[in-house]
């Protein structure tokens, strides 16, 4: 499974289909930095919510990019059950490292201010709250874009209407997740996430959050594999 990990990642790359992800997270970043300095946990915060959208993108990219006829003849090679993990997971890889750009892009465009005083704990605290935010958006992210994938859905059409049924997924992310919505847990908690980087983080609140987000990722990770399942 692992040369088929590897081998998904490659096709990304060679292809230059990861350019298109990146430049666009690239310009969103330069876009939401370009506005001044942060304290690193608010703008952390606020660049995992900007990710949402671009990583599950990225995802339904990445997984378009091999051939149907491929994918079959992976499935009698490894099984199926681990060729559809393996595509997650090359997925998963592929956000981690545009994860790992997002979390230092901020520093090379002077983004985020330094500490104030030699006793200042704001970096450690935010580089830690930014590092979970980030983290706590990709199986979401993740999951979404397999969801919106062909595989997924079968024809160009139908892909056309997922991937704007995802942009306004990403959009409802948002609105749903504002203090008072009434359906909050239709979307995952990425607003809920960047409100705590900005305030006190209980360890509570954390777990919460973390159990939120890994319980909605599942929830649509099971909606791709049923769809998966049903088109054989």
């Amino acid at each position: 499974m692992n040369a088929l990990i590897r081998m998904r990642l490659a096709g990304f790359l060679r292809t230059g289909r990861a350019v298109a992800p990146l430049l666009a997270g690239l310009i969103t970043l330069g876009t939401l930095y370009g506005g001044g300095r942060a304290q690193p946990a608010e703008a952390y915060g606020v660049s995992a919510v900007v990710l949402f959208p671009v990583l599950a993108w990225q995802t339904k990219i990445l997984l378009d990019v091999e051939p149907d006829v491929q994918r079959r003849l992976a499935q009698v090679t490894v099984g199926v059950a681990r060729e559809r993990l393996a595509g997650l997971l090359a997925a998963a890889v592929a956000a981690l490292v545009t994860v790992a750009v997002a979390l230092l892009f901020p520093w090379l465009v002077g983004g985020v201010s330094g500490p104030v005083d030699p006793g200042d704990r704001s970096i450690p605290v935010g580089l830690a709250l930014g590092l979970w935010a980030h983290l706590l958006v990709v199986p979401a992210a993740v999951a979404l874009g397999a969801l919106a994938s062909r595989a997924s859905v079968g024809g160009a059409g139908y892909g056309v209407a997922v991937l704007a049924l995802g942009a306004v997924g990403a959009v409802g992310a948002v609105v749903l997740g504002l203090t008072g919505s009434v359906a909050p847990w239709l979307a995952p908690p990425i607003m809920a996430a960047a409100r705590t980087t900005g305030g006190e983080a209980a360890a509570l609140t954390v777990l919460g959050l973390s159990g939120w987000a890994l319980a909605w990722s599942g929830a649509v990770v099971g909606g791709y594999l049923w769809r998966r399942r049903a088109r054989g």
